[in-house]
């Protein structure tokens, strides 16, 4: 028998105000252990994106194919859920590859066990909502940062909280995903690492 994630229920329950205990423990147990492998791909971009997880560990990063370069939309580590929302919600090619960048521990819920839970937990219709509503307005926010702050300060807000990638993944994907080149990276990172030395 597997064991539930005490994070994945954490998180759940950071997703779902007020979810009651049962239910929570019913949307848990359909989520399943899996393993991604590094330099493999959790979802590409055509396919339609079958299951929604939940990463326990590891690097998974979020990326499309230009005919000029590759362009990184996002890193996902522990405790975030990773799919193509719009594929995974609609049955649509997804737009994005999504790829370990470590060997990477997940816990995953197939479509069809999804599209359960609106049998088997009666609040789900609310549930979901919420998670949905908690998605876009995390990506909201990642525009609006994009957007409002200079790329030094971009830099300096995702170095503070995100300090573990700089020293575990490529350089150039979290340049690539803050929407700079990888010079003006490596001139912003120099000149940062200077003023604190």
């Amino acid at each position: 028998m597997n064991l539930p994630s005490p994070d994945l229920e954490y998180s759940l329950q950071s997703y779902f105000e007020n979810i009651e205990d049962h239910d929570l423990k019913t949307i848990v147990s359909f989520f399943k252990p899996e393993t991604v492998r590094k330099n493999d791909f959790f979802l590409r971009a055509g396919k339609s994106s079958t299951k929604l997880s939940f990463i326990q560990s590891g690097f998974l990063r979020i990326f499309t194919e230009t005919e000029k370069k590759e362009v990184t939309q996002w890193i996902s580590t522990k405790g975030y859920f990773i799919t193509d929302l719009s594929s995974f919600m609609s049955a649509s090619p997804a737009r994005w590859n999504i790829q370990a960048l470590t060997d990477t521990e997940i816990y995953s819920i197939d479509k069809e066990d999804y599209e359960a839970l609106h049998q088997l937990v009666p609040q789900w219709y609310k549930l979901e909502k919420a998670f949905i509503i908690h998605c876009f307005i995390t990506l909201e926010t990642r525009v609006l940062t994009h957007l409002s702050m200079t790329a030094e300060e971009r830099y300096t807000a995702f170095f503070n909280e995100n300090r573990e990638l700089f020293t575990h993944i490529p350089l150039q994907y979290i340049a690539s995903m803050l929407g700079m080149t990888s010079e003006t990276f490596s001139r912003i990172r120099n000149k940062t690492a200077h003023e604190n030395f």
